[in-house]
């Protein structure tokens, strides 16, 4: 080669040129890799890429991101300050990251929350505007739904507000915008005030309405199947079903209902917009999911349900539980049993008790976590043949004993001696009572119970519980289901001479990269 212009033997580039696109490429890396938000809630939500984070599998992280992500090696070589080559070598499994600051670094240089990495939150985490993390950014004026009494046309006007924002937008553009934070605190707890007060009076200045207690029959036969599909599957792949459900029902209170129609469908409107909030849950939709528990909350209240009220403020009660914010569900709880403390039948008092063990359990507070279950246990067995809502005949005796050994598998974490024996006993005990066709509180017992077998260090049954685990997880579609599996996946690792962990470890990755 005789000039610095030749690349090869007959390729010839002008080294002028060449500096220019060297550059081009450079500066187009630089200012893609330093853009905040480099990966989006959608990646960052999905199961494969939290259980690769979680176990600090690199390899695994960056063949991902450049698969979901749309990053290149180059784009994440300049993020996390490498030389492209060395990305190439982390994912050929050639070199591992074991380094803590190397670690920061791919946190800082990616935005990744330092919680999914097992860090502290990140210094940048606290600079997002407020826009980015918690106001999703939908079409049309918001209503006012900060005023106490509540009013009942406000709630039909949040229904449409609500229906038509989410049925306008795919899938994509619902999962980058509406994946924001729940919120959580005085915001939260102040804005659910209207709950103990009676509801408004407002003039009626509305069409006439022509519904008869049919239609209405009709529509409460519908909300019922779309709850029950959600319980067994979730998943969330009906959501637009139900949306547009809920969108004609909201277009009909906007008429002007005879007061018994009214009544009945605020409480339909109620049932599809809690089933909405939980498949929006199921989804990893936090903030959308608690727009739609408030609706719930505020329809049940317009329509006089105070016990499905109450069953709302649970759901939001077990949404914070989640987000690991033990108070507010505690005091969510709190304002459940007082709101419906003289309406509410034993197993709705019954599933309210265990909702505040978790609480008690979550904030280590073993005691307190004992007399709720307890208490549980007692309004249970005080259930006899009085009619309750039919959404509640779920809670019985298998259900008390699945989120029974739930929680102690929590306590089993800290302290595996203490709890993992009897947590394995109660979610067993879920296992007989219920069976596949329990679809997501199946496959969830099963990945409990594996969990409690690594924990005992029984190794040899954990895989075995951990396969079928993965058998009952290919049943549902619920974001649940698979948070959980990446949950569970850090115990199948550091076990390689077992042929059956290792086995089970690669069903798990190979279900959460479906």
């Amino acid at each position: 080669m005789t000039s610095g212009g030749y690349r090869g033997s007959n390729t010839l580039v002008a080294p002028s040129a060449r500096r220019l696109r060297v550059h081009r490429i450079a500066t187009e890396v630089t200012m893609d890799a330093t853009t905040p938000g480099l990966l989006t809630p959608d990646v960052l939500d999905r199961a494969d890429v939290r259980a690769a984070l979680i176990e600090h599998d690199f390899a695994a992280v960056f063949s991902l991101i450049k698969k979901w992500g749309g990053l290149s090696q180059n784009r994440i070589a300049s993020a996390c300050q490498f030389t492209p080559g060395k990305v190439s070598t982390i994912i050929s499994g050639a070199q591992r990251v074991t380094s803590f600051d190397v670690v920061c670094r791919i946190a800082d240089g990616l935005r990744i929350p330092g919680i999914l990495l097992g860090l502290a939150p990140r210094p940048w985490e606290s600079d997002r505007p407020p826009a980015q993390h918690d106001q999703p950014d939908v079409p049309g004026e918001r209503p006012d739904t900060d005023e106490i009494p509540w009013r009942p046309d406000t709630t039909v006007d949040l229904a449409t507000h609500l229906t038509r924002s989410d049925l306008v937008m795919d899938r994509r553009a619902l999962t980058r915008t509406l994946a924001g934070a729940a919120v959580t605190g005085a915001a939260l707890l102040d804005s659910l005030e209207g709950w103990l007060v009676p509801a408004a009076i407002v003039p009626e200045q509305r069409r006439p309405g022509r519904l008869g207690m049919g239609d209405v029959a009709e529509l409460e036969t519908t909300a019922r199947a779309f709850r029950q599909w959600d319980h067994q599957y979730g998943g969330g792949l009906r959501r637009k079903a139900v949306l547009g459900q809920l969108a004609e029902v909201s277009g009909a209170l906007d008429d002007h209902q005879a007061p018994a129609v009214a009544d009945r469908l605020y409480r339909v409107m109620a049932q599809l917009a809690g089933t909405a909030a939980t498949m929006a849950w199921d989804s990893g939709l936090q903030r959308r999911a608690q727009d739609y528990y408030r609706l719930a909350l505020r329809a049940a209240h317009a329509g006089g349900d105070i016990i499905f009220g109450a069953n709302v403020l649970a759901g939001m009660a077990r949404q914070m539980l989640y987000r690991d914010r033990a108070d507010d569900a505690l005091q969510l709880i709190h304002l459940a049993q007082e709101g419906a403390r003289d309406v509410m039948g034993p197993r709705v008092r019954a599933m309210l008790h265990t909702r505040e063990a978790w609480a008690y359990a979550t904030q280590g507070r073993h005691v307190g976590f004992q007399r709720a279950t307890a208490r549980a246990a007692e309004a249970l067995a005080s259930a006899g043949s009085d009619e309750e809502p039919y959404w509640i005949a779920y809670f019985d005796e298998a259900e008390l004993a699945g989120v029974t050994g739930g929680r102690l598998l929590d306590l089993a974490r800290a302290d595996p001696r203490r709890h993992a024996a009897q947590a394995a006993a109660e979610i067993r005990t879920a296992l007989a009572y219920r069976g596949q066709e329990a679809g997501r509180s199946h496959a969830l017992d099963r990945i409990g119970l594996a969990e409690c077998q690594f924990l005992a260090g029984d190794i040899r049954s954990a895989a075995v519980e951990a396969t079928l685990a993965v058998q009952a997880a290919r049943g549902t579609q619920s974001g649940r289901v698979r948070a959980q599996l990446g949950q569970l996946y850090p115990y199948t690792v550091g076990h390689s001479a077992s042929r059956p962990v290792r086995e089970a470890r690669d069903s798990i990755r190979d279900l959460l990269s479906s």
